[in-house]
């Protein structure tokens, strides 16, 4: 076989059945191999849009997504989505073309050095060196990107060595699975440890992270917390890792989380924190609000070391969080352990009745928080929702009420806009019976535009929910505050019909809502029609989103604006 036709072979014997890409000449043989194959290739309008539709696969699916593309600025146009996916651990592999191996190192046409390129953005990069080695590294690229802390691998293959000829070895796909499988276990001292010091707290507080984002993880705190009944807040990146609909699933926490979530924090006696990397929207408050004793897991070696230093936690340990879970709750149950935590947990249900949040109900322009409001009662737990970064993810993040792991797909620490559309097509390919729906803004929606035309051209049943204020609000409130209400590039005066752009790209349903008298049944026809949709709904610029613990400034100072209000008691 050539390298390029091993290489494709390689990506059959692991299952794989979408990649998305784009073409160009220094990875011409492998596409044209692909071509011949089962696998399909799904053609983004870039390289960036590509790889994050391939990381949309891997954070909505079970596999993991593949993204192949050419040379020189294709494979630097990845760099972002590789970013952003290493920051929030999905693993991802990038497959680039390069020059031929005699060209490598000088100024040839689209040469690039991959390896000082992404650094230390890529859980691995590799360049490839030899035809025999490239089964091989494919195979072992798809088990490291999804061991350990998940991460993307970027391959370099040069085209000398894809078009050379080398018999295919057909490694046994279990070999790798057990080479990179690595499963550490909680010990029964370490799990008398934890529940000595779970026995010991009146209000226990579950912290979830995106290391629980998964079937298996979602599938290990229920059955964890079904034992023990602890109210929890999440991370951007574990909505729907528990029911949020439940009265002790407090939601989002944080520099912009629920007024519920970031008011039990302040109360708590002991913060389990599973999963989850203490980014600074949410570290920063915890240690100006609370005295609680902490309890960690996660699979970061070095996360693990930080939280040790500066944190002091009671008890930490260092492994796969659905493991160590399994191994907490199959003690619990050996041993009849229970806790009575009655009062605490009336204390976080009646916090989140009193506490709603809400917007203004009676201004001329409508509300993004009024559109997400009404759209959360549309989607169910075969909704999968990607959004853009800004006001309007947040307020996805706050309104939308997530059900199953893997349903809200959000750029978490890298924040990359441009990130809704391109992820969405990708997530129709992993679950192609889902409702997925992408809720933007109009600056995140222009970054990759091009996606509109992939949708559209394909034909792919994705509901685009552009909520256009005409401005980048969440940056327009920051100027707000911090530069005496001065808007000096966040503004747009004018602003093309969106909705007419996607009629021009082949969709289905396209419509421009001005009127709050419209909005409920342009909902209503957006969500029931089929194929491509796109709903742009017009939104105020003066909106602002609460709640809001600006920097400096601890959960106990949160900000919540003018509309949420304490409602009174629930009676029993």
């Amino acid at each position: 076989m050539t390298g390029a036709e091993v290489l494709v072979r390689a990506l059959e014997d692991l299952g794989v059945r979408h990649v998305f890409g784009y073409t160009g000449a220094a990875i011409l043989p492998v596409m044209d191999e692909l071509g011949k194959s089962a696998i399909k290739i799904i053609v983004n309008s870039n390289e960036q849009s590509a790889a994050f539709s391939a990381a949309g696969y891997s954070r909505s699916g079970n596999g993991v997504g593949m993204a192949i593309v050419t040379s020189g600025p294709a494979i630097t146009n990845t760099l972002t989505a590789v970013a952003d996916s290493f920051t929030d651990s999905v693993p991802l592999v990038v497959i680039a073309g390069q020059v031929p191996e005699h060209k490598i190192g000088t100024d040839s046409f689209q040469h690039i050095d991959v390896r000082n390129v992404f650094g230390a953005t890529a859980k691995k990069v590799i360049l490839l060196d030899s035809i025999s080695n490239i089964e091989s590294v494919i195979k072992e690229s798809y088990f490291l990107s999804k061991s350990g802390k998940p991460g993307p691998v970027v391959i370099d293959v040069p085209i000398n060595l894809q078009q050379k000829v080398n018999a295919y070895d057909g490694c046994d796909i279990s070999h790798y699975e057990k080479v990179f499988s690595h499963e550490t276990h909680l010990s029964e001292t370490q799990c008398e440890s934890f529940f000595e010091l779970l026995g010991k707290s009146r209000k226990p507080l579950l912290y979830l992270g995106g290391g629980l984002n998964s079937v298996g993880g979602s599938l290990a705190i229920r059955r964890f917390n079904a034992l023990f009944g602890m109210p929890s807040v999440n991370t951007l990146m574990a909505k729907g890792v528990l029911d949020e609909r439940d009265p002790l699933s407090l939601g989002l926490l944080g520099m912009f989380g629920t007024p519920y979530a970031n008011r039990v924090i302040q109360d708590n006696d002991l913060f389990f924190a599973i999963g989850v990397r203490w980014d600074d929207r949410v570290a920063e408050k915890v240690g100006f609000a609370i005295e609680a004793k902490i309890a960690y897991i996660d699979i970061n070696l070095n996360k693990i070391h930080s939280i040790r230093r500066e944190r002091r936690p009671e008890f930490s340990f260092m492994g796969d969080a659905t493991v160590a879970l399994g191994d907490l709750s199959d003690y619990a149950q050996k041993n009849g352990i229970r806790i009575d935590i009655g009062e605490w947990q009336e204390f976080a249900a009646d916090l989140k009745k009193r506490w709603p949040l809400d917007y203004r109900r009676d201004g001329d322009m409508i509300q993004q928080a009024e559109t997400l409001d009404l759209l959360n009662r549309f989607i169910d737990d075969r909704t999968i929702i990607t959004t853009g970064v800004g006001n309007h993810q947040l307020l996805a993040a706050q309104y939308l009420q997530m059900g199953s792991p893997k349903s809200f797909l959000s750029s978490g620490g890298f924040g990359t806009m441009g990130f809704g559309m391109p992820v969405a097509v990708g997530s129709h390919f992993a679950n192609p019976k889902a409702t997925v729906v992408v809720v933007d803004g109009d600056g995140s929606f222009r970054m990759n535009m091009g996606e509109l035309h992939t949708i559209g051209s394909l034909g792919l049943p994705i509901k685009v929910l552009l909520l256009n204020n005409r401005c980048d609000g969440m940056v327009r409130n920051l100027e707000n505050t911090a530069c005496n209400g001065r808007h000096s590039a966040t503004e747009r005066d004018s602003d093309v019909n969106f909705a007419e752009m996607a009629k021009v790209c082949g969709f289905s349903f396209f419509k421009r809502v001005n009127e709050r008298e419209c909005l409920q049944s342009s909902l209503e026809s957006f969500w029931n029609s089929g194929g491509p949709c796109l709903l742009e709904v017009m939104t105020d610029p003066e909106e602002v989103l609460y709640p809001i613990v600006r920097p400096g400034s601890s959960y106990a100072d949160m900000d919540l604006g003018p509309y949420i209000k304490e409602k009174a008691s629930a009676p029993n």
